[in-house]
């Protein structure tokens, strides 16, 4: 009697999902030092709850999108303007690398998928956002911190320091 209960114990153990809640974590790996700290906290908040609600993280990269596209100029009034502008880029300077230009609109539809009720026409099902969509918004926007924030410092980097080697040579600045 007392093995029986021990067995079905057992059994219900290994039926119960376990999720670690503290200490938190992720498996991302950290947000570049270049990335404005509103934006990386946002970004760290959808890290952190990826494991928990696929669609609270969604909401937060959508949210993480907005900030990047307003601080790199984009002030359009909502986000589908922003990314409309920012796909319409013809400065080659800020235009989005051909990779992500073509997905960045990913990120807005699947945030708007954890935000609102929005049912599938066909089988009237609420559309869900699934942790792999979720994990690739996060991804977007690792290209995106890339692009605006870690690309342009090293560049400006690299230039200051040849510029430094050209006034050393009585050269003049580099173009």
């Amino acid at each position: 009697m007392l093995g029986q209960a021990f067995d079905s114990k057992l059994e219900l153990l290994q039926q119960i999902k376990w999720t670690l809640v503290y200490p938190g974590g992720t498996n991302r790996n950290p947000v570049p030092d270049e990335v404005p700290s509103d934006v990386a906290s946002d970004y760290k908040e959808s890290a952190m709850v990826l494991h928990l609600s696929a669609k609270a993280s969604a909401a937060l990269s959508r949210r993480c999108l907005q900030s990047i596209l307003r601080e790199a100029g984009y002030t359009q009034r909502d986000l589908s303007q922003q990314i409309d502008a920012v796909l319409a880029e013809q400065d080659t300077r800020k235009a989005l690398p051909t990779g992500v230009h073509a997905i960045v609109d990913a990120v807005r539809n699947f945030g708007n998928f954890s935000a609102h009720r929005i049912t599938d026409q066909t089988t009237l099902q609420i559309i869900d956002v699934e942790p792999h969509e979720a994990e690739f918004c996060l991804d977007v926007l690792d290209s995106l911190f890339d692009h605006y924030y870690v690309r342009p410092k090293q560049a400006q980097r690299i230039k200051d320091e040849l510029n430094k080697k050209l006034q050393a040579a009585k050269k003049p600045p580099a173009k």
